[in-house]
């Protein structure tokens, strides 16, 4: 079995060393760090309030020294240290590698959307809350877990007793930063795992981690998604400055369980 933090030592390895992080930008519901042309993005977690040590040094750093920080219990920090590892994984060329399409060729759909179909009567699982669950519901049987949950929701503490369970999880890559990623995950050993959610690194060595299905994204209009993040606008309000990449392992394309 994997050690808990194994899987941010595997993703900080993918980060180039001699790439620099040009600009950081910690905005109350994205973190953007951005290298050269590549912007890579992170959920800002709160928890305990925002306080980043060294904040105002960060911008010229090595991005390598930069993602060594997912590690940080300080989750504020931690959420600058994925973006850092998003800036060097979700790239328009390790997308187009990874999927062997172009960029501009990928569906815009959502991963929920895309793999509506063949979730048909299964027991799916959601951690975390998403635009267009509702419509999951309609052909499977849904159970969502969440942090502050909504009527008809569970608690996120009920993963214990509900994921060994289900035929399908969905994680929120907002796992990797606030450190529950490796239990999860654990617990959904006997699912397919799809790892959800501009958060989510493009790295197939997630596979080896209990993840079946990498469902993230690439800053396309890096312009428009820094100004709305500089200004606070959540994730919704740039959706249409990335493109949904969607990467799939052997166990979950289609001569698999699903796809």
């Amino acid at each position: 079995m994997p050690r808990p933090f194994e899987v941010y030592d595997a993703l900080i390895e993918l980060v180039p060393p001699e790439r620099t992080a040009d600009d950081v930008l910690v905005g109350p519901y994205r973190t953007l760090v951005r290298s050269g042309g590549d912007i890579g993005v992170a959920i800002t977690a709160k928890d305990g309030g925002i306080d980043i040590p060294d904040a105002g040094s960060l911008a010229g750093r090595p991005l390598r020294e930069l993602a060594e920080r997912v590690r940080s219990w300080n989750l504020a920090e931690a959420s600058v240290g994925l973006a850092a590892i998003n800036a060097a994984l979700n790239t328009k060329e390790n997308a187009e590698r990874l999927t062997g399409r172009p960029l501009s060729a990928l569906p815009a759909e959502s991963i929920f959307d895309v793999m509506r179909e063949c979730l048909r009567g299964q027991k799916v699982a959601v951690v975390g809350h998403f635009p267009g669950l509702e419509r999951l519901g309609e052909v499977a049987t849904l159970t969502v877990l969440e942090r502050k949950p909504l009527p008809g929701e569970l608690p996120d503490s009920a993963a214990e007793v509900v994921l060994p369970d289900q035929d399908v999880v969905f994680l929120t890559a907002a796992t990797l930063v606030n450190k529950t990623f490796s239990r999860l995950a654990e617990l959904s050993r006997n699912a397919l795992v799809v790892l959800v959610g501009p958060s989510t690194p493009l790295a197939p060595v997630l596979f080896d981690y209990g993840v079946d299905v990498l469902a993230g994204a690439v800053v396309t209009e890096a312009a428009h998604v820094w100004r709305v993040v500089q200004e606070g606008g959540h994730y919704r309000r740039f959706h249409e400055g990335v493109q949904r990449v969607t990467v799939m392992s052997a166990r979950s394309r289609p001569e698999g369980t699903c796809g």
